[in-house]
């Protein structure tokens, strides 16, 4: 029986974590986070929802938590690293009045995302458990002087799941269903076009005749290379379900050592998602001739009215996805073997539009991003070898298709396809306390951009972004699982 002292250390670890969940992010397939879990990244995941060895088994499979004989806490941190590197090909233009800029630097950087799952079984039939996490996450951030400012210097998507679910056991049945309370933080910045803008308000002024058109090739002269900074952010909460299926297969005489297992998570839509967009305004060049101070106070004050800080919302719907997973034990009790194939439905993401929703703009997009995301798989096998009774050692690999396709890329997500390769090892420290340690790098496949919008009027505000990318990304998760 669990003592209140237990029940109260429980309830303070899961608090805990709730409030750290807001610092997961990471660069992932499109961007789901396929980390939430240190004792299955030794496998690459692969039969997560069949494999049910521990309490993380609330999210890849509730229904999973039959097989837990114990109450079972499990903790793990993953770190993950990224990295985007961007190379011009050549063929990216500069914006007007505006220098062309640098490559961006590295776009990835270290995050820590933490996991926190506990079941408790009722008696031999029920199970409850909880998990907490982060299945969704972005980070992108680049040189504030880059090539692609306009479409992008920082892109950041955070997400924590809370989700309580119950499985039931009949037989070489079991069955398990969760609810989803989750919320969503995006956050979106750009540099803008000041210079170009600020001309193009002077000359409306000047054809207006507020001053003269002969100042305006000096008033161009004199304004160029300014930015302006637009920094997006909107956030909400939602709910969504999940539910999983879990049958022993093989037959006695083999004492069931094989187990298929399906599960499904359902999408989540995030309808009118809130926010605020803020400008950051440049000031006026310290070598702007006297004489053009008043065509830069007139011009900048009509700009900055257009340019105006105020709320935003977006519709964002993110995808549900589902599994089948395989996992069978050797009958020598030295070697398991596990496959799982993943689908999700990635294309209930076409846009990242951005609407204002006060001021005079009210109702009008203040930016729109097309994206036109593709339903992908994930395939992936691995391996468990008992070296002893306390130690363990995994392997896996996997192929994780990018739903990311050539013509659609963009700097905030520059995704492609990407291979798996990981190892990890088990510890197990006494009968109720074990550690994993798993280690991944992902190859990810080299890939181009090119803007998509050539206008001549469009190239003129943000520049032409054409270019190659070359990313990869190392994992480190530790796991610590203790039964009581």
């Amino acid at each position: 029986m669990t003592t209140p002292f237990v029940r109260s250390r429980i309830a303070t670890a899961v608090a805990g974590l709730v409030l750290a969940m807001g610092a997961g992010q990471a660069l992932g397939a499109g961007f789901i986070l396929q980390e939430n879990s240190g004792s299955g990244l030794g496998n690459a995941y692969a039969g997560g929802a069949a494999a049910s060895e521990d309490a993380d088994t609330v999210w890849t499979n509730p229904a999973g938590m039959s097989r837990l004989k114990a109450n079972q806490l499990a903790v793990a941190i993953n770190a993950i690293t990224p990295s985007a590197k961007f190379s011009d090909n050549g063929g990216s233009k500069n914006a007007t009045l505006q220098p062309l800029g640098g490559n961006g630097g590295d776009a990835g950087s270290t995050a820590w995302v933490p996991n926190l799952y506990l079941v408790m079984p009722l008696n031999q039939q029920w199970a409850v458990g909880l998990g907490v996490n982060a299945p969704f996450g972005l980070k992108t951030e680049y040189d504030s002087n880059w090539i692609g400012r306009y479409q992008a210097i920082e892109s950041k998507i955070e997400t924590i799941n809370v989700n309580p679910a119950i499985s039931y056991k009949l037989g070489d049945f079991a069955a398990g269903v969760g609810v989803n309370w989750q919320r969503v933080k995006g956050t979106f910045t750009s540099a803008v076009n000041y210079s170009a803008l600020l001309n193009g308000v002077a000359a409306q002024l000047a054809a207006a005749g507020a001053f003269p058109p002969s100042v305006l090739p000096p008033f161009a002269g004199a304004t160029a290379g300014l930015d302006a900074l637009a920094d997006n952010t909107v956030d909400k909460n939602a709910w969504g379900w999940n539910v999983g299926f879990e049958w022993n297969i093989g037959g006695r005489d083999l004492d069931y050592r094989s187990r298929l297992g399906v599960a499904y998570r359902s999408q989540i839509k995030y309808s009118n998602a809130s926010g605020d967009a803020n400008f950051s305004y440049p000031s006026a060049p310290a070598n702007l001739p006297a004489s053009l101070a008043p065509v830069y106070a007139a011009a900048s004050t009509r700009l900055n009215a257009g340019l105006y800080s105020g709320n935003i919302s977006a519709n964002i719907t993110l995808p549900g996805f589902a599994n089948v997973s395989y996992f069978h034990t050797m009958l020598n009790d030295k070697w398991d073997f596990m496959a799982d194939a993943q689908y999700t439905n990635w294309s209930t993401i076409q846009d990242l539009t951005l609407v204002r929703t006060s001021g005079p703009s009210a109702g009008q997009n203040l930016s729109s991003t097309p994206l036109h995301f593709r339903n992908t798989w994930r395939v992936s096998g691995g391996a468990n070898y008992r070296y002893t009774d306390q130690w363990m050692f995994r392997g896996g690999l996997a192929w994780d298709q990018s739903p990311v396709t050539t013509q659609y890329r963009t700097p905030r997500l520059p995704d492609a396809d990407r291979i798996w390769g990981t190892l990890g090892v088990q510890y197990k420290w006494s009968p109720t306390l074990k550690f994993d340690l798993g280690g991944a790098y992902i190859w990810v496949k080299n890939s181009s951009i090119a803007q998509i919008n050539t206008d001549p009027a469009t190239v003129a505000q943000y520049g032409y972004l054409s270019g190659n990318y070359s990313n990869n990304v190392w994992i480190m998760s530790l796991q610590g699982t203790w039964s009581f």
